[in-house]
């Protein structure tokens, strides 16, 4: 079994910059961009459907609420790539969930503890045909990170 290095990162919300990528500010009072990691709305996604999953974003984390963030890497554009937290639930998983982001399998590593979560996750809300899954098939991007 591999040594997993984890860094918690205590933080407070700023703002929501797109469907998968917040704004914090740490408990030492540094903001910093989160790309949430293991998600992804597709870019061919009608627009009501990124809209939704923006405002449910902007509901699950509202300007000033605590998170907890799981930083499990840095991007190029210097982002931290993460998991994040509320009340002990990861967001990122909700948002799968909830229909409004799908798994991004070429970041699914990052996520290798829940990995089983996230793709049952996405296949009930597909079954179920949630959020962007009212869509006949809404096709899934291939974004690198790195």
């Amino acid at each position: 079994m591999a040594l997993i290095q984890l860094m918690l990162v205590l933080a407070t919300v700023v703002g929501i910059s797109d469907s998968n990528t917040i704004r914090i500010k740490d408990d030492t009072g540094q903001t910093a961009t989160v790309k949430l990691v293991c998600i992804d709305i597709p870019k061919e996604t009608k627009q009501q459907y990124v809209s939704a999953g923006i405002k449910k974003l902007k509901q699950l984390l509202p300007s000033g609420s605590p998170v907890v963030i799981r930083s499990v890497d840095q991007d190029r554009s210097e982002r931290t790539l993460g998991e994040v937290y509320v009340d002990n639930r990861s967001v990122n998983l909700r948002l799968v969930e909830e229909g409004n982001a799908v798994v991004e399998r070429d970041s699914l590593y990052y996520c290798e503890e829940s990995k089983t979560q996230f793709l049952i996750a996405e296949a009930n809300a597909k079954n179920k045909r949630l959020g962007l899954w009212q869509q006949f098939n809404p096709v899934t991007s291939r974004n690198t990170l790195r």
